[in-house]
């Protein structure tokens, strides 16, 4: 019976970067030979678990508030980023972007990995958000996409009318915390090597292959010896 290689991912909706991750890293393993034997599993992070959302807000505003700069340096922002998302294939629209809190999105996904379906929901809340203009913390909309990715309606109604998974989100982030994650998205191998952001396709690669030959995990995480790529963390995006 052939080794499993576990792939931790950090990383929250509302991040664009982790969106870029993702198909970086889905790159990378079709790229390798025992990409059968790979699992992923997501793990919750939330850049302001504490965000309370505003009929107003838009992600142009809201960049330029928090960083402290004008219009114009948030709106080159959200372009750069932009261009960085279709130079991997996705295609953003930040102008239609609605700002909300994704705790609730996380503890769907709690749902959805319980289902093996973890994978399928976080492509679908991601691509709600960063490119579908939907919000990602009404019930409906979730419940609906929920659906999509095969978890049963009733299932669904039952976690978000309550407090299910909660503490499996906190406990991912307090994780997190204890790990030294700083930004999303970040990528733990089989609890040996590290990657923060979003990387190029040839480190995951090569990280996969390396963490494959080795085998056996240690108790230790270990950074990649690389330059951090783009991420977003508690004080923004960059």
């Amino acid at each position: 019976m052939e080794n499993t290689l576990k792939v931790q991912i950090w990383s929250d909706v509302m991040c664009p970067f982790c969106y870029i991750g993702k198909r970086r890293i889905e790159g990378a393993l079709a790229n390798f030979k025992h990409k059968d034997n790979v699992e992923i599993e997501w793990k919750s992070f939330q850049l302001d678990a504490s965000f309370k959302a505003s009929p107003d807000d838009n992600i142009v505003d809201h960049l330029a508030v928090k960083y402290g700069k004008n219009k114009a340096w948030a709106q080159e922002m959200v372009d750069n980023m932009t261009q960085n998302a279709k130079n991997s294939g996705l295609d953003f629209h930040f102008e239609k972007a609605i700002l909300a809190n994704s705790h609730n999105a996380h503890r769907l996904l709690h749902l959805a990995k319980a289902h093996k379906l973890g994978n399928e929901l976080k492509e679908q809340l991601l691509k709600a958000y960063l490119t579908d203009g939907k919000n990602v913390d009404d019930l409906e909309t979730l419940s609906t996409l929920g659906q999509q990715v095969g978890l049963e309606k009733e299932t669904v109604e039952e976690v978000l009318h309550s407090d299910a998974y909660s503490d499996e989100v906190k406990n991912d982030i307090a994780m997190a915390q204890q790990i030294g994650v700083q930004g999303v998205p970040f990528f733990v191998f089989d609890n040996k090597y590290a990657i923060s952001g979003a990387q190029p396709e040839e480190v995951f690669l090569q990280t996969l292959e390396t963490t494959w030959k080795e085998g056996n995990f240690t108790s230790k995480v270990t950074l990649v010896n690389t330059t951090e790529g783009d991420s977003c963390g508690i004080e923004g995006c960059n």
